[in-house]
């Protein structure tokens, strides 16, 4: 193959199902994908510390993988991986606006060298090596995100909380529950992977992302820009398959996989199934 494509895949509920095993087919499809010549990466929300482990499960060989939604570029060396592109923040406005709010909720920072300081402990989430700290503490230095769990609220609550605090000077994405994941403006997993794409000097838009949640929705605008392809997997909500341009299986059903094989039998072929 002359002319790779650059694959950028999701983590959880596209790579992995919720007890972090594989989608069925995820490796041995990876694995083709692979061998045809194209380059395959990590696109994640995860930090570089909970992501690690499945570039080396997939086996990947990509130089770069995305991580923190984005903010976290990783680089492979002959020395191992270093942190090649970080974005930050001063979180102080931020926080200052949300904790006034959300007083009860749980928040955490990411700083720039990766560690990470939180307030409270949140579930799901690899703390190993976090410091506890208070709330004034998080805003002592620039952060690469910002990340608020609030049990209390759910997502249309937490739509309403960003629209009265004006977070317009930030990146947002919401989860399924209430869960705000905050990094620098302009920067998601869609910026990152132009950053990548423009160093491996991929051509045309020959890039496909697969992804499952809000904010898997700048990637695929990003690859949409280019004219390529932006697959949601099956159970991802109505407003991110909205913003695909197809749409496979959901992640029980090896919709991953599906996606994956398509590009690797017939890269040319347009869609998996068109988004509705």
């Amino acid at each position: 193959m002359t002319t790779p494509w650059l694959v950028g895949l999701d983590v959880d509920g596209t790579i992995l199902l919720q007890d972090e095993t594989m989608s069925p087919g995820v490796p041995e499809a990876v694995a083709r994908v692979r061998e045809a010549g194209n380059v395959v990466t990590i696109a994640t929300g995860r930090s570089w510390n909970a992501t690690e482990r499945w570039v080396d499960a997939l086996e990947l060989d990509a130089e770069f993988v995305v991580c923190s939604n984005g903010a976290v570029i990783m680089r492979r060396t002959d020395a191992g991986w270093e942190r090649w592109r970080v974005e930050t923040f001063d979180p102080s406005q931020v926080l200052g606006l949300l904790t006034a709010r959300l007083p009860e909720a749980h928040y955490m920072v990411e700083l720039a060298d990766g560690s990470r300081l939180f307030t409270g402990e949140i579930a799901d989430w690899t703390l190993d090596g976090a410091r506890q700290v208070s709330v004034a503490e998080l805003s002592d230095q620039q952060v690469s995100r910002v990340v608020v769990v609030s049990p209390g609220h759910d997502e249309a609550g937490f739509h309403r909380i960003v629209a009265e605090t004006g977070l317009n000077e930030v990146s947002y994405a919401i989860g399924w529950t209430a869960w705000l994941d905050i990094a620098p403006q302009g920067v998601d997993k869609g910026s990152a992977l132009h950053h990548v794409y423009d160093e491996l000097g991929i051509e045309g838009g020959r890039v496909l992302v697969v992804g499952d949640g809000r904010n898997d929705i700048g990637m695929f605008e990003w690859a949409r820009s280019l004219e390529g392809r932006a697959v949601a997997m099956g159970q991802a909500p109505d407003e991110v398959k909205d913003a695909a341009t197809e749409v496979t299986a959901d992640v029980h059903s090896g919709g991953l996989a599906d996606a994956l094989n398509m590009l690797a039998d017939h890269p040319g072929a347009p869609q998996v199934r068109a988004a509705q």
